[in-house]
């Protein structure tokens, strides 16, 4: 009797262990990145939102050591061997291209990915203006690395250079 009182707290003990184990399950979505323009860079970006922001996180290789511009596109299109089809940054209010802190900007202008000397860059942080959908919304949409980095003030796009990899952002 007492094995079986055992066995059932065990089981019991563990499925609540198992639930306390599983994360918080709201909405989010992801891009595997393709490389691009002759590149080797792949990578996967995450986007969840959390407090009225975007929060995207990602991890790439295969870059060149330093800064690369990192901007989500308006199409989620990345069938061009050059990615020219995501076509430009995203830009849901209609702004100029610009820091990613600032007020004036696309939508779409993050941050520079800063890449290790073995290559590789990781990322994670908030943007405001941003949602997973409706106007706002970047799923459906794609994330693109560039080969430069990206200056926050050259028009339209920031004189980043070639886009070296490219991901359509899905909803998961």
């Amino acid at each position: 009797m007492q094995a079986r009182i055992g066995l059932v707290l065990c089981t019991f003990s563990a499925a609540l262990l198992g639930a306390c184990a599983t994360p918080a399950g709201g909405p989010s979505a992801s891009a595997d990145l393709q490389a691009r323009s002759g590149s080797a860079v792949s990578g996967k970006v995450s986007f969840s939102e959390a407090g009225g922001k975007l929060r995207v996180e990602a991890l790439v290789s295969g870059l060149t050591p330093g800064e690369h511009g990192f901007h989500i596109h308006e199409a989620g299109d990345c069938s061009a061997p050059d990615a020219a089809s995501a076509k430009g940054h995203f830009n849901p209010a209609g702004k100029a291209h610009g820091h990613h802190a600032g007020n004036e900007r696309h939508g779409g202008d993050m941050p520079n990915l800063v890449a290790n000397a073995a290559g590789e860059a990781r990322f994670a942080g908030e943007i405001s203006g941003l949602s997973l959908s409706g106007a706002s919304g970047v799923v459906g949409r794609s994330v693109v690395v560039h080969a430069d980095p990206d200056d926050y003030k050259s028009q339209p796009a920031g004189n980043s250079g070639k886009r070296i990899a490219c991901g359509v952002i899905v909803a998961r």
